[in-house]
Order: C-alpha cells, then sequence, then structure tokens
C-alpha cells in the first residue's frame, strides 16, 4: 500500500495562518480540511506555519522538519484503512522560550488568522466561574516576563500590528470547548489587562474570536500507529497520525480580515454553533466520560472492549438515554437520535483501537465540561440523575489509583495527587470528593445529588463496578 500524496504543488503555498499546538487533532483535522481544499486549486495563500510553545512542541517541530513538514494521516475505517501525506503546513516556526519567531510570524500582514489546539485545560479558566483565572501561575507569570504563554505571543503580536496600523489577526480556538471562542477571547483579554489595559480594550473592541465545534477521534501515537505507518512504506515517520473516517468542523462566519472557503470541503458555517456544541460536548464527550472509568475500573484496555461489554454499553445507553439526550438542545438539520447512534458506532470502531487510558485522561478539566451541565439541567428538570452521579463516583473510584482487581492506575491527571487525596478520604465520607468547588461548585450542597453519589461510591467499594453497572441498569 502506498500513501496518496498532496495533489497540488506545495511551492505554490504561501502562509495565512499560523497554528499553536500541532498535536495529532490539529493534524488530523484543520491540516486535513486545508489540504483538501488546496488539492481544489484553491486558498493556496492559507497554509500553515506551525508554532508551539512548550518543550514537547521542539521535539514536535524536529520530527516534521525532517520530513519537510508532512504529516502522515491514516484513517481507520473498517471498510480498509487508508494513509495519506497531508501539506498544508509549510513550517514550522522555532521553538523558543520567549516565542521571539512567532511573535514576529504573526506580526505579519500576511497571516491573518491564528488558531490553537492547546487542550481544554489550557486556557487559564476557573472551571467553577467559567472565568479566566489571573492568578493561575503561568498567567501570573506571563504578566511579570511577558510572551511565554501562547497568548501572551498572541497580545505582542496584536499590540505590533496595532502600533504598525496593520489590521488583527482573526483568533481561531480548535478546542474541544463550549463556547471556545468566548473562552480565548476571555485569556488573551484577561492576560492583556493585567499589563495594558488600554490594548485589552482594544483587543475586546476589534479583535474576532468565531466560536466553532470540532470532532474526530484521533488516539495517541505509539507503536501500534508506527507500524501501521511502516505497513505504508512510511517507517522512517516517527509521528503518524491515525483516526476514525468521520470528522466534523462548525464555524462561526466570523473572519474580519479574510478565510479560506473552507465550506466547499465540508465545513458548516453557522451562527448556531452553540447548538451543534452542546449535542457534541454532552452527547459524545460526556458519552466519552461515562465509559471511560468503569472500563478502567475493570481493567478494559481499548474503548471498543468496552463498547463491546453489555454492562458498559448499557450504562451509556441509559445515561444517555435518560439524563442526557432528554437536554439537549434541539440541532438545526440534525436528528438527536441519530447522532447518538453513529456516536455509538464510532465508539465501536476497533480499527481506531483508542483506549480507555486515554479516555480517563485529565478528568479534572473535562468533568466539569462534559457531566456537570448535564447533570445541573438533570436536577433543575427534577430528572433521574442516579446514572450522572454514578459517573462521578467512579472517577471518584478511578482516582483512587487502583482497579477492582487491585492492578495500579499510573497518575492521569495535572491534579492527580490533590485527587488521588480527595478520593482516598472519600471512601469513608463521600462529600468530601463533592467539595471540591472548581467542579462541583455548590453541589455538595444538592441532597438529590449527594445522596446519589453516596450510594453510587459506597456501591463501588462495596460490590464492584460490574455489580453496580448491573443494579443501576436494571433500575
Amino acid at each position: 500500500m502506498e500513501p496518496t500524496l498532496p495533489a497540488y504543488d506545495r511551492s505554490t503555498l504561501t502562509p495565512g495562518i499560523v497554528h499553536i499546538g500541532l498535536g495529532n487533532f490539529h493534524r488530523a483535522h484543520m491540516a486535513v480540511y486545508l489540504d483538501d481544499l488546496f488539492a481544489l486549486g484553491e486558498g493556496h495563500d492559507w497554509a500553515i506555519l506551525g508554532a508551539g510553545v512548550r518543550e514537547g512542541d521542539a521535539r514536535m517541530r524536529d520530527a516534521l522538519k525532517a520530513q519537510d513538514c508532512l504529516s502522515t494521516i491514516i484513517e481507520l475505517d473498517p471498510a480498509g484503512k487508508s494513509a495519506r501525506r497531508v501539506g498544508s503546513m509549510i513550517d514550522f516556526l522555532p521553538v523558543e522560550p520567549d516565542n521571539a519567531a512567532l511573535i514576529a510570524a504573526m506580526t505579519q500582514p500576511r497571516i491573518r488568522i491564528v488558531s490553537l489546539t492547546v487542550t481544554e485545560g489550557g486556557y487559564f479558566i476557573d472551571p467553577a466561574t467559567g472565568r479566566f483565572d489571573p492568578n493561575a501561575p503561568d498567567i501570573a507569570a506571563d504578566a511579570a516576563n511577558p510572551h511565554r504563554t501562547a497568548f501572551g505571543a498572541i497580545i505582542a503580536a496584536l499590540k505590533a500590528r496595532h502600533a504598525a496600523g496593520i489590521p488583527p489577526f482573526t483568533v481561531m480556538s480548535c478546542d474541544n470547548l463550549p463556547g471556545n471562542g468566548h473562552v480565548t477571547q476571555s485569556a488573551v483579554v484577561g492576560l492583556a489587562r493585567l499589563s495594558d489595559p488600554a490594548l485589552a480594550d482594544w483587543i475586546a473592541a476589534n479583535v474576532a474570536f468565531p466560536n466553532g465545534m470540532v470532532d474526530r477521534i484521533t488516539p495517541a501515537t505509539g507503536p501500534r500507529e508506527r507500524d501501521l505507518a511502516a505497513s505504508f512504506g512510511l517507517a522512517a515517520d516517527p509521528v503518524p497520525v491515525t483516526c476514525e473516517p468521520f470528522r466534523q468542523w462548525v464555524l462561526e462566519d466570523h473572519f474580519p480580515t479574510g478565510r479560506p472557503a473552507l465550506e466547499k470541503v465540508g465545513v458548516t458555517f453557522t451562527p448556531h454553533v452553540h447548538a451543534f456544541e452542546a449535542m457534541k460536548i454532552r452527547i459524545l464527550n460526556g458519552g466519552h466520560a461515562t465509559i471511560a472509568y468503569p472500563g478502567g475500573l475493570m481493567d478494559i484496555e481499548y474503548v471498543h472492549e468496552a463498547m463491546a461489554d453489555p454492562l458498559i454499553a448499557g450504562f451509556l445507553n441509559k445515561v444517555e438515554t435518560d439524563e442526557i439526550i432528554p437536554y439537549v438542545p434541539p440541532v438545526p438539520d440534525t436528528n438527536i437520535a441519530d447522532y447518538y447512534r453513529l456516536i455509538v458506532a464510532r465508539f465501536s470502531n476497533p480499527e481506531v483501537a483508542d483506549t480507555e487510558r486515554r479516555l480517563c485522561l485529565d478528568g479534572s478539566n473535562r468533568q466539569p465540561k462534559f457531566i456537570i451541565p448535564s447533570l445541573r439541567d438533570a436536577l433543575a428538570a427534577g430528572g433521574s440523575i442516579d446514572g450522572l452521579a454514578l459517573v462521578s463516583a467512579l472517577w471518584c473510584r478511578y482516582c483512587y489509583g487502583t482497579t477492582d482487581s487491585g492492578t495500579h492506575i499510573p497518575p492521569n491527571d495535572p491534579n492527580w495527587d490533590y485527587l488521588q487525596a480527595q478520593s482516598k478520604a472519600a471512601k469513608d465520607a463521600p462529600v468530601i470528593w463533592l467539595q471540591m468547588k472548581p467542579i462541583y461548585g455548590d453541589l455538595n450542597r444538592d441532597p438529590r445529588f449527594v445522596a446519589a453519589f453516596t450510594k453510587a461510591l459506597n456501591s463501588l467499594w462495596s460490590n464492584g463496578t460490574a455489580s453496580t453497572l448491573t443494579t443501576y441498569i436494571a433500575s
């Protein structure tokens, strides 16, 4: 098998986008859409300059620069795998402590979009309030010694453009966050306000931050993925990306200095991004959180294996049907029941080989975004909450650090030590877990939720995961 190569002359490309955060998701999503557009003979002035602000980004730069910034993307369709070399990125900027090269590139007038994939936890938002946290250590350090974070570099470039009379670029988050444009604006303006309030006001009034919804399952790269790349004759590629065939991108059309014609390659432009976003975050990401921790506790390695387990599949279906989907607002031109069936099929794809451990990662950032909003809606409506309370209890039990069989769980969250201490204390006093205000806010004072969580956690410790799921499904 041979990979397909870019269907255009890459020498004709010029940069129009700087993208910060060259992880697997970006390379299987935005970079692929642009690759498709360039293959139509359009948008050749919208090529990507890759960038990063962390140590791992330097390693990715070295790997991609060694192969002319081409990315190997392997689509894992059960009907047959296919590989392509994506060429929409034409350079990767040096990764430097002061971000000087990044700031200089973003100052160039030809850069009209700066996009980001810096993970859900990379926006310095206090989950208890949903607002920018000016006291976050990285933000405090950036305010004192500017330009060290991605947002500090963006502010420096916007300041230079403003001084030179160059129109500001659009800042486009491609991260999986509710209202990701608003969240990004809050981070950029909030950081700017700490050192230059007038500049912060100008950014708030003049810089576009479109909201967007992004979707594609992209497992982490390991030996299996490198072996797959080798089967396509690409044994020398250390950073191939595997992904499911499905992809989706929904965007607000708010790009004052222009944008590529991505609607020609399947991107949906709509003022109703929030509706698509709520559906995806609650049903897909909430579904991932629902199946992650029971699978982890039952020593199941892969997501498709978890979906093949009748207890986990039954748990997902009951939670989604009874406690998540009833509170998902209508979405234009979308049947939500059909969307859920598509999600089940995607989770069950054995070729993707996504891991339960990946789904369990970073619950402290994901639970407040993916599970708690559904829980609050169900409580407000007087509906069933036992399943969502059990999701929280499963997460608590997982953070104890052992599976039901006694197997050690290695740290799997940026706040793992704290979570593990809370979990150990909650074993005898479950409400302690709910006192984590950044996660649960005031929910520790809701008697229905406290009772349901306590019952679920006690059952997990007394009866184990399988028995607890069986009881919930039968209820």
